[in-house]
Parts: C-alpha cells; sequence; structure tokens
C-alpha cells in the first residue's frame, strides 16, 4: 500500500488534505491513483493512518481517515549526526541515506575546512530542500516518524548543547583515538551524537573543543573515508550495536 507523508496541520478530524505539489503530482500523474483507493499517512508525531481517497481536485487531494494508530517517538536509542557539509549535491544523499537508516536528528555543519559557502538566503533554499528530502526519504523507508533536520550550524553552536547527550563521538584520522568497539563497551543506551567532518578532517583546534564538551575521538580504521561514507559507516554500526 501506498505511503505518504502529512503534517498535523493538515489533518482535521477524519479528514486529511494533501497539497503539496510534488505529492499531489506523485499521486495524481505517476502513481495514477484514484478515488476509493486506500494508502497510509504518517505524521511528524509518528502518527500512521489508514485512509481513502475521497476526492481528487485541482490542486488537492482529500483523503478520509478509516482507522489511527500511534507510534512511540521516544526510546533508549537515538542518533543525532552532526555533518560536515560536502561539496556539490551529495548532503542530498546524506539527508537521504541518513533518514533511511533511522536516524533522529541531522545537523548540517560548518567548520573550518568546509568548503562551501552560503548566504542567508541559500542556506534557507537548502534547508527546505533537505526537509523535502527527508519526507521522501522516510515515506519510502517505511519509517514512522520524520528525523528532524536542523538549519545549518557551526561547530561552537554544536558543541554548546553537547550536554544533552549521553554519548559523544568525533571521529578524526589524527591524534589519540579509542576503536568504537572498546567505547562501546562503556556505554548502554541513549543520546547520542556524532561529529562527521568534512574533507581534510577537523582542525587540531575543533578537535580540542569537542573534547573539552565531552566527545571521545574516535577511529574508523584504516582507509580515509567520505564524509558521506563516514556518517553512513557510524550510523551502521550503532544501530547494528544497541538496536
Amino acid at each position: 500500500m501506498q505511503r505518504f507523508f502529512s503534517y498535523l496541520k493538515n489533518i482535521s478530524g477524519a479528514k486529511i488534505i494533501i497539497s503539496d505539489k510534488q505529492q499531489f503530482h506523485h499521486i495524481r500523474d505517476v502513481l495514477r491513483l484514484k478515488e476509493k483507493e486506500k494508502v497510509v499517512v504518517f505524521d511528524e508525531k509518528g502518527n500512521e493512518y489508514s485512509a481513502e481517497i475521497e476526492k481528487i481536485l485541482t490542486q488537492g487531494i482529500i483523503l478520509k481517515v478509516k482507522d489511527k494508530s500511534s507510534h512511540k517517538t521516544g526510546g533508549g536509542f537515538k542518533i543525532t549526526v552532526a555533518c560536515a557539509i560536502p561539496k556539490k549535491s551529495r548532503m542530498d544523499d546524506i539527508i537521504d541515506k541518513l533518514t533511511q537508516l533511522g536516524v533522529h536528528r541531522i545537523i548540517p555543519l560548518k567548520t573550518e575546512r568546509v568548503i562551501v559557502k552560503l548566504d542567508k538566503h541559500k542556506e534557507r533554499l537548502r534547508h527546505e530542500r533537505w526537509k523535502k528530502i527527508a519526507v521522501s526519504a522516510a515515506q519510502q523507508s517505511q519509517r514512522n516518524t520524520l528525523p528532524v533536520i536542523e538549519p545549518i550550524k557551526d561547530i561552537e553552536e554544536v558543541l554548546s548543547s553537547a550536554g544533552d547527550f549521553d554519548l559523544k563521538l568525533i571521529p578524526t584520522l589524527t591524534g589519540e583515538r579509542k576503536a568504537l568497539r572498546d567505547v562501546f563497551n562503556d556505554f548502554g543506551a541513549g543520546n547520542v551524537l556524532v561529529l562527521i567532518g568534512p574533507e581534510g578532517d577537523f582542525t587540531d583546534e575543533e578537535v580540542v573543543l569537542a573534547v573539552k564538551s565531552g566527545c571521545i575521538p574516535v577511529s574508523l580504521g584504516n582507509s580515509v573515508l567520505r564524509v558521506e561514507t563516514a556518517a553512513i559507516a557510524v550510523v551502521s554500526i550503532l544501530n547494528y550495536t544497541f538496536k
């Protein structure tokens, strides 16, 4: 059964209105769904709705809710990834893959060696684009919640809230580092923060700042990984170990 996303503001009683242009086009023109066909809708709170297409209008679709179920969005294990913005459109792929892997929160990260420079207007446009990519990836992977996609932040801002996390990791290529397995031996479950550096790695000063904020420098092996590979690898290992 086809799955779609709707914000709670578009759900009222037994009615759901889908007016997002991309979803509307996908339902009407790509999937060619018709009235009376059954679909599944989920919202940002983890609620899931069994619904039926009631009307297909010129600029939106009205669904009739048949049943609603709530899924727990909490739990003892949540991953936040603060990932340095790579060149070109690779951040799009990172958002997509981390959403599929069930990450709770994604923070596009500015560090000293990040090459991509955006003004405030372009930052807002990228942020909106990344949120849409997360919605699409959540639908495809059939997860019942959306990850929080934060606006672009610098590393100092991210580390200022490091105390909210039970485990904080900073993979880096140099200096004294621990193996991930050794870190995990001393950790049960909780909120995890992972900092992923840019091409060229974090600067020494950034690593020192992260360590002062409670981050543990770790090694991801002998290979030098691309930004997107490092992010996916760490999250996959965390999921395998603790879920």
